[in-house]
């Protein structure tokens, strides 16, 4: 009987979703399963042309193709209010950006959306916006503004003094009162119906990750000091700020995000959130 294909699992390559993955790999033997690193753009392309079967992925990509995909359970990476890489850095006065240029990155669409929400029907802008590398000071040469994420958020935070740095999920909990879900995880709706137990294993692995990682931030705090920089109050903070469920009050935030980039022709459809459920007695979690 021939073996079948390792099961591909796509990992967003950003600080923020370390708690997710962190510890997935114990429990998931690499001759069954494949785990692939990329920037949450490339992981979007890659899952919406069948190449990965399972991936955490930027809201915004998880609701353009929601018809093909599930949302696994209680996994997200979301924030109550601040979220500390999701930064708009300027150093114009906001009149200014409000109708000039804004710089983006082209890494993630959900905070690329955001803040065209937050500058439309918050502010009642109108900007300019072009996409360049995530350089702070060279996008501030050719904008009014930069809308950094991720990791490289992070560190232009640290080189910002004297400017303006807007947080996008605190602004957002400020206006809407909801917090904001940045990425979630979804399968393919074909790999859920062809592969249902190894589905609902890597699921599994992933939810005993999050634990694991949250009972201790230890382990993450020493990747973030190494690896990016910053001291272990910073990350220490940026990880307790963090939410990483998706229950109802997460959901309830997402769906409005969804009906304003509807409502602005940023999503071409409304979106209703389905999930993966696992129903087989002997897959039930053991807590």
């Amino acid at each position: 009987m021939a073996r079948q294909q390792a099961i591909t699992i796509g990992r967003i390559d950003y600080a923020n979703a370390w708690p997710i993955f962190h510890y997935a790999e114990e429990r998931l033997p690499a001759e069954r399963y494949t785990i692939i690193q990329r920037v949450p753009s490339a992981l979007n392309e890659a899952f919406h042309r069948g190449e990965i079967d399972i991936t955490s992925m930027s809201s915004f990509a998880y609701a353009q193709y929601s018809d093909d995909y599930l949302l696994l359970p209680d996994l997200s990476v979301s924030a109550r209010a601040r979220v500390n890489s999701i930064l708009l850095i300027t150093n114009r006065p906001m009149d200014q950006v409000l109708n000039g240029t804004i710089a983006l990155t082209a890494t993630s669409a959900t905070s690329v959306n955001l803040l065209k929400i937050i500058m439309s029907l918050y502010f009642k802008g109108n900007p300019d916006y072009i996409t360049m590398e995530p350089a702070l000071d060279l996008m501030l040469e050719q904008a009014d503004a930069a809308l950094l994420i991720g990791d490289s958020a992070i560190k232009a935070s640290w080189e910002s003094a004297g400017m303006t740095v807007i947080d996008l999920g605190q602004l957002w909990r400020e206006w809407t009162g909801h917090g904001m879900t940045f990425a979630v995880v979804a399968v393919r709706r074909s790999a859920a119906a062809k592969r249902p137990l190894e589905v609902a294993e890597v699921w599994r692995a992933l939810v005993a990750s999050k634990r694991k990682s949250l009972s201790n931030l230890n382990p993450l705090i020493e990747k973030g000091c190494k690896l990016i920089g910053g001291d272990e109050s910073y990350w220490r903070r940026y990880f307790q700020e963090l939410h990483y469920d998706f229950g109802p009050e997460e959901q309830e935030g997402l769906s409005l995000y969804f009906k304003y980039a509807n409502q602005l022709g940023l999503l071409k459809h409304s979106v209703n959130m389905h999930f993966f459920e696992d129903q087989m007695t002997a897959l039930q979690v053991n807590e």
